[in-house]
């Protein structure tokens, strides 16, 4: 059950009227037919399923909370990254040890770096599950997954053990994560209305996403999983010769149904045709 003082807060950002929130925490205290979904004690668990269109309004309000602010502070800390960490260590480095400049820049600065490659995460939820994705190291991962874990038991008091949330390194061509890492460009959208019994036009310009097909690292996985050369040839996928051919049919079926869920959203399908069409010739060649 979801407990009673944690969800009347979240509430409290949507209901801007003090004196219905306090009437709706009356309400679920006295009704006897919501004793079952309303927790007394201040322990948090998974939301009873009897009913199951409470149990999603409670499950979607709960998640949207979080990634709001989980977002809010993804989102300023890519301002960070404007500014080179390498100026932040050289200072640090050139104020503590002068005399050995030229030893750390070679040496100890080099191997720094490393720890802040690329240290964005990429965030998104699908299927019930939250996945982050980062090209940082282990010990960043590490570094992510406690403050995660505070971040769930000081502002929501949701009490989570670390070992619950696991770190799976990835591929650098993981066919499993395309989508999630793949990139998004932001293009200015036109958009004119007009009122059919008079000549009022409104110009509205709104941000519009696209998603980016990467073709060269896509070939790249292709070639490297045996699916065409690194020109992008189709080729037989020879591990694959010995299944039945409704199997290697479904097997290539549900990579293409992959390719279409993660790039559907892209105006530039001709990039998307092609891999679909690399993954087609390959599968009729096995």
């Amino acid at each position: 059950p979801v407990h009673l003082e944690i969800l009347v807060p979240i509430l409290q950002s949507w209901i801007p009227d003090v004196p219905s929130l306090h009437f709706l925490r009356f309400f679920l205290y006295e009704s006897p037919n919501w004793n079952r979904f309303i927790a007394r004690k201040k322990s948090i668990s998974v939301c009873s399923r009897e009913n199951p269109r409470l149990f999603r309004f409670l499950y979607n309000s709960y998640l949207s909370e979080y990634e709001s602010v989980f977002c809010f502070l993804r989102r300023h800390s890519f301002y960070l990254l404007s500014t080179s960490s390498g100026n932040f260590l050289e200072r640090i480095h050139f104020y503590g040890k002068i005399e050995y400049i030229l030893v750390v820049c070679r040496n100890d600065f080099q191997k720094s770096l490393q720890f802040f490659k690329d240290p964005r995460m990429h965030y998104v939820r699908y299927q019930g599950k939250s996945i982050l994705a980062s090209k940082g190291t282990y010990f960043l991962m590490k570094k992510w997954k406690c403050y995660l874990v505070r971040f769930w038991q000081c502002n929501f008091s949701f009490w989570s053990q670390p070992y619950r949330i696991p770190i799976n390194p990835l591929s650098k061509n993981s066919f499993d994560f395309w989508g999630y890492l793949s990139s998004v460009l932001i293009n200015s959208l036109g958009v004119r209305s007009q009122m059919l019994e008079s000549s009022f036009l409104i110009d509205t310009v709104t941000q519009k996403f696209e998603t980016i097909v990467p073709v060269i690292l896509l070939i790249g996985s292709l070639s490297k999983a045996q699916f065409c050369n690194v020109s992008g040839d189709p080729i037989s996928k020879a591990v694959w010769t010995g299944f039945s051919d409704s199997d290697i049919i479904d097997r290539f079926g549900r990579i293409c149904r992959n390719l279409s869920h993660y790039y559907s959203g892209s105006s530039n399908k001709q990039s998307l045709y092609r891999m679909k069409y690399i993954l087609r010739f390959s599968c009729a060649r096995t």
